[in-house]
């Protein structure tokens, strides 16, 4: 019997690990979906954002089918359930055992895959990190192919020597603190399992915190990590948003209720949905007095963080007493850039995505998949959704309702950069 060789190892099996090999934000989110918007229905869809990539050329749609199709006959076990019984209520755990992932709608236009599944938010939200995984996983298994057995080899290879050169220079660099971030676009489930592995084996609980992957986070006793995502403000302000005023209170409505189910455990803000200037104006000083921190998820982390701490003492609050949370586009090299440049200024942790689980030597995909429409009941019109950011690359939704967002919230950023991941 002929032995394995690595690539075939790390290429084999379901792409989706059951309902859990998720993103623990979803989890989270979930729960507040389930108390404050039971009845609300949501459209999601796929978007690639890499230029000049066309999906369907390199994915047969029959495969991505079938691990669509899996992913719908998934179902919660009452041992998974067992594992989020620390955080969640009743209702919610029993709404997971009840669960069924909707049925998705997939067609090809251009040479690229159109993916959307609409129908109750509460349910529809656990396809976002699953669809993103199976095309980023597919989409490389079929570059394998096109390979030489040895090519194949050569790319683990790539990916094992990176790896290991990164965990040297976190060991001279114990003020990096991280946590694994990369489940949505890895270059597989496979090799996100033997990095993060790896890392807990490798680096300190102290250095390396743990990972947002659920299954992962179970299976290797690690912290799961994860708190809430634009999805909750994009939807939110949507739905209540039919007038001015109510579009502009809706984004501390989010916050408020947060910090209402969660407290200060879940309290990081996420800043940029609508523009971090206007998230500066509306968080109000007993807000930034109580939550632990913020996260940075696009535009000029520098930036960013210097009106961070401009923000806090504004407040006469000591921004080392508060933390960031940088999640956007990251690797090492910037990591350290920002732990040095604010060392002993704010409390700084990074949540590393692609360039963590994707970094083999091939070139990385930018995708998303957004909550692009939402509505109260099933007789209603759709409501666009908007994301403005504090990058203009990663704006989304209807041309009318972004112009009538940027009035809003005040919005004038100008930033623009290429989404790498």
């Amino acid at each position: 019997m002929s032995t394995p060789r690595l690539s075939e190892i790390m290429s084999e099996g379901p792409v989706i690990d059951g309902l859990l090999d998720i993103d623990f934000y979803k989890f989270t989110m979930g729960q507040f979906i389930l108390k404050y918007f039971s009845k609300a229905q949501v459209r999601f869809s796929f978007v690639l954002r890499t230029k000049g990539v066309r999906l369907s050329e390199t994915i047969p749609e029959a495969e991505l089918r079938a691990e669509l199709d899996r992913v719908m006959e998934m179902s919660f076990s009452r041992t998974d359930l067992r594992y989020d019984e620390r955080m969640f209520k009743e209702d919610y755990l029993t709404h997971l055992l009840n669960l069924r992932p909707p049925r998705y709608c997939l067609s090809i236009e251009d040479g690229q895959y159109r993916i959307e599944v609409e129908g109750h938010w509460a349910d529809v939200t656990y396809w976002e990190t699953m669809v993103l995984s199976a095309v980023n996983e597919l989409y490389y298994r079929n570059r394998l192919k096109a390979m030489s057995p040895g090519e194949r080899d050569l790319v683990f290879a790539t990916g094992i020597t990176r790896l290991h050169n990164k965990i040297k220079v976190l060991r001279e660099h114990p003020e990096i603190t991280f946590t694994d971030f990369g489940t949505r676009r890895r270059f597989s489930r496979a090799w996100q399992a033997y990095v993060v592995r790896t890392l807990a084996e490798e680096l300190p609980e102290s250095q390396f915190l743990g990972t947002s992957n659920t299954r992962l986070a179970e299976r290797l006793a690690l912290l799961p990590m994860g708190t809430n995502a634009h999805e909750l403000f994009m939807a939110v302000a949507a739905l209540i948003g039919r007038d001015d005023r109510s579009l502009l209170t809706s984004h501390n409505l989010v916050l408020t209720k947060w910090w209402e189910m969660y407290g200060w455990g879940l309290s990081i803000a996420l800043t940029d949905t609508f523009g971090t200037g206007f998230f500066f104006q509306d968080m109000t000083p007993s807000q930034a007095a109580e939550w632990k921190g913020l996260r940075q998820d696009s535009g000029d982390p520098i930036v960013f963080g210097e009106a961070a701490i401009a923000f806090y003492q504004n407040l006469s609050l000591d921004p080392r007493e508060k933390l960031i949370v940088f999640s956007d586009g990251l690797d090492l090299a910037t990591m350290i850039k920002l732990a040095k440049r604010f060392q002993g200024r704010i409390r700084t942790t990074f949540g590393w995505g692609t360039n963590l689980t994707n970094d083999l030597g091939l070139s990385p995909l930018s995708m998303v998949m957004k909550v692009t429409a939402a509505r109260w009941e099933e007789v209603d019109d759709w409501t666009g959704t908007v994301k403005l950011s504090d990058n203009l690359a990663k704006a989304m939704g209807p041309a009318a309702e972004v112009e009538r967002y940027k009035r809003v919230f005040g919005y004038s950023g100008n930033f623009r950069a290429e989404c790498t991941y």
